[in-house]
């Protein structure tokens, strides 16, 4: 039988052929026993509670932080569900910084299987022409799109060498469509990015691992914080579900996308955001 050759690109050579786990039990497959999960932005909000939902499904987990220190944090998740936890301090906005602590992840825990680039910063300055300057565009750009890239360029060549892994981008509701009332282009524009961009990672790394994302909506954390009561009530008059949610209804995403329960799932974005989009 002739050699079948890659449709995506001749020059891969054979069809990549990934097999399915081999496990039967739905909870075995969504187990994370054995792997070793990285989460950036994970000192708090959104980023905690995935590296503890994934504490809680067996994984040890490298808790990411930059300018609030995580390491009380890193002992909670190693005592709470005896696994191994460790705290790195990184700015995701240096390709060199990200280099370092993620291969020193790997050696510290032995490899990397699962990688959540989940860091973030709001945009608040409101309409993006009158402001000064460019150093706020660029700390959205630099934290929320190019930390990113940061963060998949090495952590794709560990996956690579592994022959598996399994990259998850924190991208957002505004990556699909334009919030109201508040005016916040550039932190849009940079979480559309986000969702192309694993689209197209996924179909590059489509032979040694999967890449997907995850689109919240507006979830209860310390990033919105700022945001007057009156805005937030205009939020809810176009959410469905007619209300925030809560990070706890985000972890059953990123956990399906991080287990084998989601070995055939790659370039997908799941929104998460109370129906905001559905309209």
């Amino acid at each position: 039988m002739p050699e079948v050759q890659s449709i995506i690109n001749p020059k891969v050579g054979p069809l990549p052929r990934p097999t399915p786990p081999t496990k039967t039990n739905v909870m075995d497959l969504f187990s994370l026993r054995g792997k070793v999960a990285s989460v950036t932005g994970s000192s708090s909000g959104i980023g905690f509670a995935v590296a503890e939902a994934y504490a809680q499904s067996g994984a040890d987990v490298a808790i990411w932080y930059n300018s609030h220190p995580a390491e009380e944090k890193a002992e909670y998740l190693s005592k709470e569900y005896n696994v191994k936890a460790r705290a790195y301090k990184c700015n995701v906005s240096d390709p060199n910084d990200v280099e370092r602590v993620i291969y020193q992840i790997e050696k510290d825990f032995g490899t990397i299987d699962i990688f959540v680039a989940n860091a973030g910063v709001p945009w608040t300055e409101g309409e993006c022409i009158d402001v000064k300057g460019w150093d706020s565009w660029k700390k959205v750009i630099d934290c929320d799109l190019n930390g990113v890239y940061y963060c998949a360029k090495p952590v794709g060549q560990i996956f690579k060498r592994k022959g598996k892994g399994s990259l998850i981008i924190t991208a957002s509701m505004s990556g699909h469509i334009v919030n109201v009332p508040q005016l916040q282009a550039p932190y849009n524009a940079a979480k559309a990015a986000c969702i192309h961009l694993a689209k197209s990672l996924a179909v590059e790394w489509a032979p040694f691992a999967r890449v997907n994302t995850v689109s919240p909506g507006y979830i209860a954390t310390e990033l919105s914080d700022f945001v007057p009561e009156d805005q937030k009530n205009k939020w809810y008059q176009l959410i469905p579900l007619g209300r925030e949610g809560e990070t706890k209804e985000l972890v059953g995403a990123y956990l399906y996308f991080a287990s084998d329960a989601s070995s055939y799932t790659t370039g997908t974005d799941l929104l998460v955001d109370g129906g905001y989009c559905a309209p």
